[in-house]
């Protein structure tokens, strides 16, 4: 049972590999929104009153920094589409087509339980059921 659950575990980890992906993207994409806004709206400082000249540093080190952060998106996008057609493919290699939508439901579309329910109009146990063969009959295939 422990080797069981231990299998089913590393397959679900793998599933989940897209939704991790896809998170990263996200992540990094917000990150460098926050560093573009944070340019475009400085905090305002309290001095003398009087201008003064920014130093000619802040733009290329801000200007390394996006570009720095573009390049980690475009890597983590890649990356995403890799895990997706990971997943996909071996979702798409099982037998039974309501074990494929189930998977796909939840893994690749990122759904809850309740709306998979729904979506499919099984209750909750007959679902983790489905869940629970799916995952039984599932190969990674890498």
């Amino acid at each position: 049972m422990d080797q069981e659950k231990t299998e089913n575990e590393q397959k679900k980890e793998f599933l989940m590999s897209y939704q991790l992906a896809k998170r990263d993207v996200t992540r990094l994409e917000e990150q460098l929104a926050e560093l573009r806004i944070g340019k475009m709206s400085p905090g305002c400082e309290i001095g003398d009153g009087l201008p003064h000249a920014h130093n000619a540093t802040d733009l290329s080190s801000y200007a390394a920094k996006v570009d720095g952060l573009e390049r980690e998106i475009v890597a983590a996008r890649y990356r995403r589409i890799c895990a997706f057609e990971r997943v996909r493919n071996c979702i798409e290699a099982l037998e039974d087509e309501r074990e494929k939508l189930l998977l796909t439901y939840r893994y690749l579309r990122g759904m809850r339980w309740t709306a998979i329910c729904e979506k499919m109009d099984y209750s909750w146990q007959h679902l983790h059921k489905i869940h629970a063969r799916a995952l039984k009959n599932f190969k990674t295939c890498d």
